[in-house]
């Protein structure tokens, strides 16, 4: 690839939305949230930096408050940064350093293959947890912790049940209900996810897993979205009885057991919360890190505002 003199800044308009997705396609690095199409439903506003003729790059997703514009991680868009074939830290670095100065504060995530970026003190990690789920079931449920299995044969020993591809209002419901009680809702979020959700769906790279107790309550409930290889266990939502029935972890044994022996990643998309980490990392997923990106712009009777 070309030097940094070859990236480019396009506004949304501007962007050939057919060379960026097979950028995104053909990218080593390639995630589902860097597609145009996911962009287009989930960021309030992108453009992007190109090199050359889409060789690698790297989108914008921006926002406004007042006349102050700034880059920020759109909901449910774990990791976004620099795509490409064959990405270098030389070329994450300029990437960085081409982002237009009229974005004035910049807190985004990039991505695992951007991990050593410069200038480094602008850049903290954070934690994913991914698992290979190319072996036998036998092989990958041996690897749980004991608790996992425990928590799996008391979901079935009350009786519960794994149903999939069932309509997906059901999960948002649960979801939505406990995002309420953590203080995360927002219903213009859910509706863009929604509408993605249906836009995934109808090109099969979306599907509802779900566990039903004995009297077809539905205790736990995840949408996965695919590509590259890769199963994003993207929105959850866990009904309060869960946590009695083993339901989350019989959910997660479910999709395991379904997809045993592919060639596919279970991407559970975090997560720096202890208690999650833990739980991930009990199914015998492997810890992944991901730089974030944070650098502050405002004139300094401003930069309160964004601390």
């Amino acid at each position: 690839m070309s030097g940094p003199s070859n990236i480019l800044y396009l506004t949304h308009s501007e962007i050939d939305k057919t060379k960026w997705d097979a950028c995104i396609d053909t990218a080593g690095n390639g995630l589902i949230y860097a597609y145009s199409f996911y962009l287009d439903h989930m960021a309030k506003h992108w453009d992007a930096l190109i090199l050359n003729d889409y060789e690698a790059v790297m989108p914008l997703t921006w926002n406004k408050k007042y006349v102050i514009r700034y880059l920020y991680q759109p909901f449910l868009t774990a990791q976004l940064g620099v795509f490409g074939k064959k990405i270098t830290t030389e070329q994450v670095s300029s990437f960085i350093k081409s982002v237009p100065a009229s974005f004035r504060f910049i807190d985004i995530s990039l991505n695992n293959k951007n991990i050593e970026v410069s200038p480094a003190k602008f850049v903290t990690t954070r934690s994913n947890y991914v698992l290979d789920l190319n072996k036998p079931y036998e092989v990958l449920y041996g690897n749980y912790r004991e608790n996992i299995q425990r928590n799996i044969k008391k979901s079935f020993q009350l009786g519960c049940s794994f149903q999939k591809d069932f309509e997906v209002e059901k999960v948002i419901e649960l979801a939505v209900q406990q995002m309420k009680s953590q203080g995360n809702e927002e219903s213009e979020n859910i509706e863009h996810f929604r509408k993605l959700y249906h836009y995934l769906s109808s090109r099969h790279m979306a599907a509802t897993y779900g566990v039903f107790s004995s009297e077809k309550k539905l205790l736990a409930a995840c949408v996965f979205f695919f590509s590259h290889n890769r199963a994003y266990y993207i929105l959850v939502g866990n009904h309060p009885d869960s946590k009695n029935t083993g339901s989350s972890h019989a959910l997660i044994d479910a999709f395991i057991k379904d997809n045993e022996r592919k060639n596919m990643l279970l991407d559970f998309e975090g997560s720096d919360i202890p208690n999650l980490a833990f739980f991930y990392s009990s199914f015998g997923a492997a810890h992944e890190v991901y730089p974030a990106l944070k650098i502050n712009r405002l004139p300094f009777y401003l930069k309160w505002l964004k601390k």
